[in-house]
């Protein structure tokens, strides 16, 4: 087997560390939303989507990856 260890522990914590950091980060959205004028709040939650998204399709596509060794 060639998968990498190290590259799969790593992909492990970050499965678990991912939705504290998506739950921290959305409610210092929520907290700061109201404070911040139209095209701010337009961006934060665009960004927001696209990195969660980006972020899962990572850590799925490297874990599966990884244990068929692609």
């Amino acid at each position: 087997v060639l998968s990498s260890l190290p590259l799969q522990m790593m992909l492990y914590f970050n499965v678990y560390y991912f939705p504290v950091w998506c739950l921290a980060e959305g409610t210092m959205l929520q907290l700061k939303y109201h404070l911040l004028p139209p095209h701010y709040q337009f961006l934060l939650v665009s960004a927001f989507l696209i990195l969660s998204v980006a972020e899962g399709s990572r850590l799925y596509l490297g874990y599966v990856g990884n244990l068929q060794e692609k």
